[in-house]
């Protein structure tokens, strides 16, 4: 029997895994912004109060962090703050992605 369980545990844990990656696509929605200066997609995690997107060649995750108005994350150096339908991108205080207007925004 401890062998039985032994040769099932790898498959086991790979469905768990498979689940909670499963789980997480379920809780990220896409964002499809247009800016200014370029199209931006960001994936947004509710649960884990998390946005990521790809700028300059890099996958940036910022956390949730105070707004008093809107939504607003960061990692220190970069922030993505968004209000209703529009959002903007900064870096060190410098705007970088601006007039961020959602695309087929839901209602």
């Amino acid at each position: 029997m401890k062998r039985l369980l032994i040769a099932c545990l790898p498959a086991l844990l790979a469905g768990c895994s498979y689940y909670n990656q499963f789980v997480e696509r379920m809780n990220t929605d896409t964002l499809e912004y247009q800016c200014d200066e370029k199209p931006l997609t960001v994936k947004l995690n509710n649960p884990r109060q998390q946005v990521s997107f790809v700028w300059d060649d890099k996958l940036l995750n910022l956390q949730q962090g105070l707004s008093a108005s809107g939504a607003r994350y960061t990692d220190g150096v970069y922030v993505f703050w968004s209000k209703g339908d529009s959002a903007t991108v900064y870096k060190r205080d410098r705007i970088v992605l601006n007039n961020c207007q959602l695309q087929n925004p839901q209602r």
